[in-house]
């Protein structure tokens, strides 16, 4: 039974829920995430595409299962590794997309809306469009721009073309090093693993890579120009000019394979300066 349990809990892929955090970056550019009717809303939106995403994680699997156990890492995952029975799985991941989708109709019609198109882009992406070359890469990092326009509309506050342009290419540059990570690791393996990894050289990643990168870094500043709060947020640029330097660094220098949410809660200097970058974010805030 314990064995059980701590399948289905990594199944749901806790490590994944850092990525919600996202949701709540409207109502915090806002000014207004202190506000106790918004932060309650917005801890429950939170909460509940941390749910929603297990839910559509889970379905994922299932379709990548036979695949899955090619693969010299995901296939030590609960369904492919056999420690969690598939009819209990799919049982849990249409449970937790139900359940999600009835608490972000409570909230808001908005959010059921963005929560609703989530669903329907992942699905998409896990039926057909994960092997679509490109459409792939665009589909994993749309995740972040639901979860940004997420918690404006679950709240009602607006949110800024700037900071949605800044999540998608800072999402592209995860989504993309993540490909790279997985070419890298799998060798020539990776394209009997995933077809679409074929369709990935090196070099084109190289390239799509770098121009993402630069991409990131100046719509991070045009945002900061355009927040409203230019003079405060043009002090936090060098701390994303150092984390996006840190990340090429341990992709191309340190030869790293880790998934992005890997790197940034396992390598201190990143983690350290996405940290000081939320505590100055916020010091100038609030």
């Amino acid at each position: 039974m314990r064995k059980l349990i701590i399948g289905i809990i990594r199944l749901a892929r806790p490590v994944q829920w850092v990525k919600n955090v996202f949701v709540a970056a409207a109502p915090v550019y806002a000014g207004q995430i202190f506000v106790p009717e918004i932060f309650g809303k917005t801890s429950a939106a939170v909460l509940l595409f941390c749910a929603l995403s297990s839910g559509v994680y889970i379905i994922n699997d299932y379709f990548d299962m036979a695949r899955d156990r090619e693969h010299p890492v995901k296939k030590n995952r609960p369904l492919p590794s056999g420690q969690v029975p598939v009819p209990l799985a799919l049982i849990i991941g249409f449970a937790l997309l139900a359940g999600s989708l009835f608490g972000c109709a409570a909230i808001s019609r908005g959010l059921l809306a963005i929560a609703a198109a989530y669903v329907s882009v992942n699905g998409l992406y896990t039926l057909w469009w994960k092997q679509v070359v490109v459409l792939d890469i665009m589909c994993v990092a749309s995740g972040f721009v639901f979860r940004v326009a997420a918690g404006g509309l679950a709240v009602g506050v607006p949110v800024r073309p700037w900071i949605l342009l800044c999540t998608l290419c800072l999402a592209l540059l995860i989504s993309l090093g993540k490909r790279r990570g997985e070419a890298l690791l799998l060798g020539e393996n990776a394209a009997k693993h995933r077809r679409i990894l074929g369709e990935y050289p090196a070099p084109f990643l190289d390239v799509l890579i770098v121009i993402v990168a630069g991409m990131t870094l100046i719509t991070y500043c045009l945002f900061t120009f355009h927040s409203g709060h230019s003079e405060k947020l043009m002090l936090t640029i060098p701390f994303v000019l150092y984390g996006v330097f840190r990340y090429l660094y341990l992709l191309y220098v340190a030869g790293s394979t880790n998934a992005p949410e890997v790197l940034i809660l396992n390598d201190k200097p990143l983690a350290a300066a996405s940290i000081l970058w939320a505590l100055l974010s916020a010091a100038l805030f609030y």
